[in-house]
């Protein structure tokens, strides 16, 4: 048998139930088992008492055991930009809605906030993936209360997740980054293959990766949090432990292993919900009021991408002009400008629109759909076939010089090659047409 087989079933091995409390499903412990001194650990990884010490962490009961429980509070301020502190004031129901359409007032309530993140045995997900380590926080008391429920072994979990449960209970805003895709999704399965303890239930999920995406990958590249924290918020977490290898340290433990490196990973978790408090702080101060809080024009950019993805195109018209105003990348630029030019001919604005496209020409794709939007227009709506044919031929030798190069994709060429000729082929036609029609009599 091969290294890496052996080390995949050594780690489902570690993950099963001692035989005395094997499970397949979650079920009440007995008061007999919750009436013992608060001290006892049943059937947990040697090293539990020592990781518990060490932690400043107790066990917590609940009536399906016991797992282990941290609590901890953070003050408000983790950066000289920006803070994790409690709002004074509740948001603009509006704002929240550039995230979440529809969103319920609740949104609105900071004090309904609960910041979750987890985790796991595996980084791929799916119905194996234990959630050994769960971490929420909430703004309280100008500053950040952060709780952690840990999963001494594999049969503490019901008892983790109807800790979440209860929390979900009292503050049903759940805020994560990437949670959508991976956190709750994973919890969700975990909640039903309990068949005991129910799916808790939300009145909203904001989830900040992807305003991030807008607001900072072009500037960043990476959006992880990590770095988000660095480069957005002005706050260094310092060493941090590498995400890869916390699995296999919770592994380690569960075989018998010393609990010291299990500490980075709860310090992990707590900085990860530290700076998620403060980005969801920064990216929601940014959508109120972008002339105040707005840095640079790519985050007025990144404003503007949001905002017309919700249908709110006059103030995406004024983020994309402001954006424009400031120094953007070019390929920022040209899509801006591009993004603006389709908002100002939907509102009959054709002369700004012109002058937009005619300011990225070219042979990237904004610069190709220049091109096509100008020959539209003036065989369409100016009625100037010549103009439109001029446009059509400057475009399919754009394509050629592009091609050439190297510039575009074969893909791209071909497409773009084919619709330009068929255009220019019918204006020509027109052309030809209108010039062999008699002259009207006087």
């Amino acid at each position: 048998m091969s290294v890496t087989v052996q080390s995949k079933f050594s780690r489902l091995a570690a993950l099963k139930p001692s035989q005395r409390r094997s499970i397949t499903r979650a079920r009440e412990v007995s008061d007999a088992e919750l009436n013992q001194p608060r001290g006892y650990l049943p059937e947990v990884p040697e090293g539990s008492e020592r990781l518990a010490q060490l932690l400043g962490a107790a066990p917590a009961r609940n009536s399906f055991g016991e797992h282990l429980y941290l609590r901890k509070w953070f003050s408000g301020s983790i950066s000289v930009s920006t803070s994790c502190a409690s709002p004074e004031t509740d948001f603009d129901l509006a704002t929240l809605r550039l995230l979440v359409p529809d969103a319920p007032k609740e949104v609105a309530d900071p004090r309904q906030w609960l910041f979750l993140d987890v985790e796991t045995t595996g980084l791929a997900g799916g119905t194996g993936t234990y959630p050994f380590l769960i971490g929420v926080a909430w703004w309280d008391a100008a500053g950040l209360e952060v709780e952690q429920f840990f999963m001494r072994d594999h049969s503490e979990e019901h008892s983790v997740l109807l800790a979440l449960a209860e929390q979900l209970k009292e503050r049903r805003v759940l805020v994560t980054f990437n949670g959508k895709s991976f956190d709750w999704p994973l919890l969700e399965t975990r909640y039903r293959m309990t068949r005991s303890i129910p799916v808790p239930t939300t009145r909203a999920h904001l989830d900040f990766l992807h305003p991030a995406r807008n607001l900072w990958r072009i500037r960043l590249g990476s959006v992880r949090l990590a770095e988000l924290e660095l480069h957005v918020l002005g706050w260094n977490r310092g060493a941090d432990i590498i995400s890869e290898l916390i699995p296999s340290i919770y592994f380690d433990f569960l075989r018998g292993g010393p609990p010291e490196p299990l500490i980075p990973i709860f310090v992990h978790n707590q900085m990860d919900l530290r700076g998620l408090a403060a980005l969801a702080s920064r990216v929601v101060s940014l959508l109120a009021s972008p002339e105040t809080h707005a840095q640079d024009g790519l985050e007025f950019f990144g404003l503007s991408r949001i905002c017309e993805r919700r249908g709110e195109t006059v103030r995406a018209r004024n983020l994309y002009a402001r954006s424009i105003e400031l120094d953007l990348p070019a390929d920022a630029s040209r899509f801006a400008k591009c993004s603006l030019a389709r908002l100002a001919k939907r509102d009959g604005q054709f002369d700004l629109a012109i002058q937009l496209w005619e300011s990225v020409l070219g042979a990237s794709r904004e610069g190709l759909e220049a091109f096509e939007q100008l020959a539209i227009h003036y065989e369409r709506r100016a009625r100037q076939l010549a103009g439109a044919a001029e446009i059509s031929r400057r475009a399919l030798a754009e394509l050629r010089r592009a091609n050439r190069l190297g510039l575009i994709s074969p893909r791209v060429y071909r497409r773009r090659k084919v619709g330009f000729e068929m255009r220019l082929a019918r204006l020509n036609r027109k052309l030809a047409g209108a010039a062999s029609q008699p002259p009207l009599a006087e």
